[in-house]
């Protein structure tokens, strides 16, 4: 893979092949990320295919090595297989290193703070298209290859989760990766809730909770939408947000948030958390077609 071509960043079809998913291009290379093709993503055309020379006789080989045409300058340039391997390769090399410098010397080294479990990456099932959570009453879609069955923490603001994850850094300071996250619950019963007229407050309570516990301090909060909706017939209001901070250690110095609290006719209404850091900016697309995608069980 190189950064030869100048074809602009954006959506392309995935150049793996997997039909009905695109991959992001930076100009300068792909992301690992793919997407299904939907609301929220902007697929660019791909430029037509150059022609293609015919085989060259075999008494050319004899003469002089083949030569690599070069790459076209308005189209990304494919994901080859030794690429893709030297990826693989490069992180199995990366998480053997790690294994060997965190282990400890001594019998004395082993005293300081246990280091965090490290996230099993469960792959959700081919052919899986919607997540579903009965504790909370709602379904979601899935946004596809790169996105991880959720299986780290649980969090504070709901009593149960479920959905999805992505890391974006694999190690910050305080010793665990950074992610972007869709997942879901029944909303905890720490927050004060008074039936659907209370939606809005109760979104609010929820975001400072956020905010404390899932972000670098301090940070500083931009409101993109705070708005009510109706989600499958069900009363729901949506707080959408921009953070900011200043941390050393952070790839990420801000993260775009969406908070859907949507009244299922339950005990506690659902609650669905997205968060994109701004490494990942291309991906603000993914929180309107999940906001958009939801269904009441």
């Amino acid at each position: 893979m190189t950064g030869t071509s100048s074809a602009p960043p954006g959506w392309y079809p995935d150049p793996d092949g997997t039909p009905g998913m695109v991959r992001w291009w930076n100009g300068a290379g792909w992301s690992d990320v793919t997407t299904p093709v939907g609301p929220g993503v902007a697929v660019q055309a791909p430029p037509a295919q150059p022609a293609v020379p015919p085989p060259a006789q075999p008494t050319a080989a004899l003469e002089a090595p083949a030569q690599t045409p070069p790459p076209d300058p308005g189209r990304p340039p494919r994901r080859t297989g030794w690429v893709v391997g030297l990826s693989v390769l490069g992180l199995v090399l990366v998480v053997l290193i790690g294994l060997l410098v965190g282990r400890p010397s001594g019998p004395d080294d082993d005293a300081g703070p246990a280091a965090l479990p490290p996230p099993s990456e469960s792959a959700f099932p081919p052919g899986t298209i919607r997540i579903v959570d009965e504790a909370a009453g709602i379904a979601y879609p899935y946004l596809g290859q790169g996105w991880l069955e959720y299986d780290l923490r649980d969090v504070p603001e709901t009593t149960s989760v479920a959905g999805q994850y992505l890391v974006t850094q694999e190690i910050t300071p305080d010793g665990g990766p950074f992610i972007a996250q869709c997942t879901s619950g029944p909303l905890s019963p720490m927050f004060t809730q008074a039936g659907a007229g209370s939606l809005q407050p109760t979104l609010a309570q929820v975001a400072d909770s956020v905010r404390l516990n899932h972000y670098p301090l301090p940070n500083e909060q931009e409101v993109v939408r705070d708005e009510p909706r109706t989600v499958d017939g069900a009363p729901a209001h949506l707080l959408e947000f921009d953070l900011t901070w200043d941390a050393q250690g952070y790839e990420a110095t801000g993260e775009r948030a969406a908070l859907l609290l949507v009244d299922v006719g339950r005990s506690a209404p659902a609650l669905l958390y997205l968060s994109i850091p701004n490494t990942h900016a291309e991906l603000y697309g993914v929180i309107d077609r999940v906001v958009d995608g939801v269904e009441v069980l």
